[in-house]
């Protein structure tokens, strides 16, 4: 059971308990059905505690010239936008764990698909909610929920600077930041704004000149991507935060990143700290900002005579 199927027991109980205080005493049948379906409600919250969190939820509305005030929106528009945005929350759901392919199918995609429940106001456009199997866990975020949280700090940091770009785009995968550059050309070709908000977030274009600076600025002109090989020694890494230091040879800098999910065992670089490496990174730089450093493969450990 989770929150909102507990606040629904809430409120029928409420109900039923008004209903009880305005029935007369010659209603002794209703009375009696209404006080069984009351025990029932009991019962079941009672026997129900909060074991399945909730599932991700977002606000996607649109404005600009495909978009007919709140009454509507041209269907191959809306179509595209939505489709564009949804393909871009899965990509990026499915490369949390490990990255992504650069070709072929979205590996597990019916696992993070997204639903729309109801049409929103305020313009035009969708709820969406993800799409559940099976349970999940009340203290454990799905990787929808974390794709959706990352999608809205990508778009928000194309807006800030190249430092915060970096670091968003630093944990996209390529061909999921691709998915994205999408969504916004679909924006950007109809001349379309939207607002997206997720939990007590939201994000908001102003114009369609924003939507073009947006696009540029995650464009392959302005954001740079590169696997990189280096040699050198690891001088710390922190496990929790999956961050590490890393001396290059034969150079002064030390640099400093992030260990990427597929690596899994994080605690053996320490216990490989000072011993020469060869380690794979992909390096992220937009504009004229410095790189960000993802570690993407487990490293080669050099044997010392």
């Amino acid at each position: 059971m989770n929150q909102q199927d507990r606040m629904q027991l809430f409120a029928e109980i409420k109900f039923l308990h008004a209903r009880l205080d305005e029935l007369p005493n010659s209603a002794r049948l209703m009375r009696i059905s209404t006080e069984s379906r009351l025990r029932a409600v009991e019962k079941r919250l009672a026997q129900g505690p909060v074991d399945e969190g909730e599932p991700a939820r977002v606000r996607l509305t649109f404005n600009g010239r495909p978009v007919i005030g709140s009454h509507g929106i041209f269907v191959e528009f809306g179509m595209k936008a939505v489709t564009s945005f949804t393909e871009a929350v899965t990509a990026i759901a499915a490369s949390i764990n490990s990255p992504l392919a650069a070709m072929g199918p979205i590996p597990n995609r019916e696992q993070h698909q997204l639903l729309i429940t109801n049409t929103a106001m305020g313009s035009f456009g969708f709820e969406l909610e993800e799409y559940r199997a099976g349970q999940l866990p009340f203290a454990e975020e799905s990787l929808v929920a974390q794709a959706l949280d990352r999608t809205q700090n990508l778009l928000q940091c194309t807006l800030g600077t190249d430092d915060q770009l970096a670091d968003s785009a630093s944990e996209t995968d390529p061909r999921a930041l691709d998915k994205v550059r999408v969504f916004l050309q679909t924006l950007s070709d109809a001349e379309a704004i939207c607002t997206m908000q997720y939990q007590d977030r939201g994000f908001r274009f102003t114009d369609v000149g924003q939507v073009r600076k947006s696009l540029a600025r995650i464009g392959q002109d302005n954001l740079h991507d590169d696997e990189q090989c280096l040699e050198g020694k690891f001088l710390g890494v922190l496990p929790n935060g999956r961050t590490f230091e890393f001396k290059v040879d034969g150079q002064d800098e030390v640099i400093r990143g992030k260990v990427g999910a597929v690596i899994l065992d994080v605690d053996q670089l320490n216990r490989h700290l000072y011993h020469p490496a060869n380690i794979k990174v992909m390096v992220t730089r937009v504009g004229n900002g410095r790189p960000r450093y993802v570690l993407v493969e487990d490293p080669c450990w050099i044997e010392v005579v």
